[in-house]
């Protein structure tokens, strides 16, 4: 697969943190397309699902499906660059028939590639590594790969389209670029291959779609927390010492106003008791 210069890349760094993914680049931190996705998407399918299987096979089934699809970008990224790639493990020899058959099936209309897992960003709002951006059939395209337990509905799969939407758009804004189709590239460990194409008109709804999904992840980011500061602990630790010692005192009075009895020693015991949590405070 020849590759073209014409775009001078910008890198970042990628960095996962617990229940979302950021970049680093050009001096800012940006959430990943795919936390953005995640934090906005409706959760209720993937609650039944979890429900119906349990939460040990579910975990099971997304790692191994996690696994798989990495071990099948790996084969997919070594053959655009043109470098050799074995994979002997019992997962990349399932992912290997997988990576051949998208090359087979999906990657011939292809003539040139201006990049492979490309970092791209929007400034101030979003970043995201996108599988390949290349020529295809003559139209400035990006490309995503995907793994799948089984084939996939075209209603099933609407965050991957707001996925290339979202990088076609970083990839306009960043390097004047006319991004005018996006294709998504799925298969199954039994060899199944779906392709899913979108252009133009289309392109431009998702990218509307993206933008709703980016308004409402910054909306929820917005909500205020809620945080006490070191002051508020500290007014709280006064009152309650204000509030001991004043039983205490009133503990005293009591006691002095009743006869002398065998409680007595007891309630000396809980005066002093009182009065060293007091003092510590």
């Amino acid at each position: 697969m020849k590759k073209s210069e014409r775009y001078n890349y910008i890198t970042g760094k990628q960095i996962t943190e617990p229940g979302s993914r950021v970049y680093e680049i050009s001096g800012m931190r940006l959430p990943s397309v795919t936390t953005i996705l995640a934090k906005t998407k409706n959760q209720e399918y993937l609650t039944a699902w979890k429900k119906k299987v349990g939460n040990e096979e579910a975990e099971r089934i997304k790692n191994l499906s996690s696994k798989r699809g990495t071990a099948m970008h790996k084969f997919l990224e070594k053959h655009i660059l043109g470098e050799g790639y074995e994979d002997l493990t019992e997962i990349g020899q399932q992912a290997k028939p997988m990576a051949q058959k998208i090359i087979d099936m999906g990657l011939t209309p292809v003539t040139e590639y201006f990049g492979s897992e490309v970092m791209l960003h929007y400034t101030g709002l979003y970043a995201g590594s996108t599988d390949l951006v290349c020529m295809h059939n003559d139209m400035e395209t990006i490309i995503d790969f995907k793994q799948s337990n089984r084939p996939k509905k075209e209603e099933w799969i609407e965050d991957y389209y707001l996925q290339i939407a979202a990088y076609a758009m970083a990839h306009d804004y960043a390097y004047d670029s006319n991004i005018r189709q996006g294709i998504i590239l799925v298969c199954t460990p039994d060899l199944y291959m779906q392709e899913f194409r979108f252009q133009d008109a289309d392109m431009r709804k998702w990218r509307h779609k993206f933008l709703k999904r980016l308004d409402e992840y910054y909306e929820i980011m917005r909500e205020p927390d809620i945080k006490i500061e070191a002051k508020d602990f500290l007014t709280k630790a006064e009152e309650e010492k204000k509030e001991l010692a004043e039983s205490y005192e009133e503990s005293k009075r009591q006691t002095k106003e009743r006869r002398p009895g065998p409680i007595d020693s007891f309630s000396e015991d809980l005066q002093n008791s009182i009065k060293k949590t007091v003092d510590s405070k």
